[in-house]
């Protein structure tokens, strides 16, 4: 299953962009005649940076992918047996958590819903139900595998997503934050290659 959700990583972002609610019609509406006239009303107050489907498919993509991985990374504080590897996923954790709270302030500023919209998806990177009941069902070094596995897969597919929504996305905030994102995840995944008895 990882290495399917792996190969489907360059078209993620775009399948999510193009993948959307479908309007639903049971026939031809009757003719209501003219629309009465309207006074002019005053403009909405702006609420924020305005999201095209690009941005919004890489909000509504990296928040749950964040969270999935939150959640792994603190089952790792009471079941890894590597400290070089608790150490990591503390701090990792740390810094998902920060990310997470960015990510859904601009969700709100562009005026999205917080709904999951992938929920129970199994796409790249995304650390889903079935993978948390794994890594809780297992232990020792058997974890730890599953743990580093699980996290490389979410940094690589993270920054991967992110550097698409930095090229192609339109609001100049949501752009700014996956460029930040995607250099930050890529240090995370060069100092996670790099823990003693971790192999790419």
């Amino acid at each position: 299953m990882n290495a399917l959700r792996r190969t489907a990583a360059p078209l993620l972002l775009g399948l999510v962009v193009l993948t959307g609610p479908v309007a639903c019609s049971a026939g031809p509406a009757p003719d209501p005649g003219p629309a009465p006239r309207r006074p002019a009303s005053a403009p909405a107050p702006s609420r924020g940076p305005a999201a095209d489907p690009t941005d919004t498919g890489w909000l509504q993509l990296m928040i749950p992918m964040d969270e999935g991985a939150a959640a792994l990374l603190d089952l790792a504080a009471r079941k890894t047996t590597d400290p070089a590897l608790r150490s990591f996923a503390a701090r990792l954790r740390t810094a998902h958590e920060d990310e997470l709270t960015a990510l859904r302030g601009l969700r709100q500023r562009m005026g999205l819903p917080d709904t999951d919209v992938h929920q129970g998806h199994e796409m790249p990177g995304m650390v889903t139900a079935t993978d948390l009941e794994r890594a809780r069902a297992a232990e020792g070094d058997a974890f730890d595998r599953l743990l580093v596995t699980e996290i490389r897969d979410h940094l690589r597919q993270s920054a991967q997503v992110s550097r698409s929504e930095a090229t192609a996305g339109r609001a100049a905030e949501a752009k700014e934050r996956a460029t930040a994102l995607a250099a930050a995840h890529e240090d995370r995944l060069s100092e996670l290659e790099g823990l003693p008895g971790v192999h790419g």
